[in-house]
């Protein structure tokens, strides 16, 4: 398993489209993705669990992959949240 620290750039956080559009890209990837924030560890792949954070623009999360793809996984999730979820304007 692999992780890293991130910080979400984006106004409204991982709430809604944002939650949504993540969830879709880590579905793309057999690795078990996961997000940490304030002492909680979710499913990156379900909507209602990645919504039910409540994390914000400004704040950090740690995203998790475990796989056989994990690497491109992190890589692809973490350029995501750091680029502010572009495709949810």
């Amino acid at each position: 398993m692999i992780s890293k620290k991130v910080t979400i750039n984006n106004e409204v956080g991982l709430h809604a489209r944002p939650a949504a559009l993540f969830v879709k890209e880590a579905n793309k990837f057999s690795s078990n993705i996961y997000i940490e924030y304030k002492g909680r560890k979710i499913n990156g792949k379900s909507v209602i669990g990645v919504m039910s954070l409540g994390a914000f623009g400004g704040e950090e999360i740690t995203i998790s992959a475990n796989g056989i793809d994990e690497k491109k996984a992190l890589e692809t999730l973490t350029e995501l949240v750091e680029e502010g979820m572009k495709d949810c304007s």
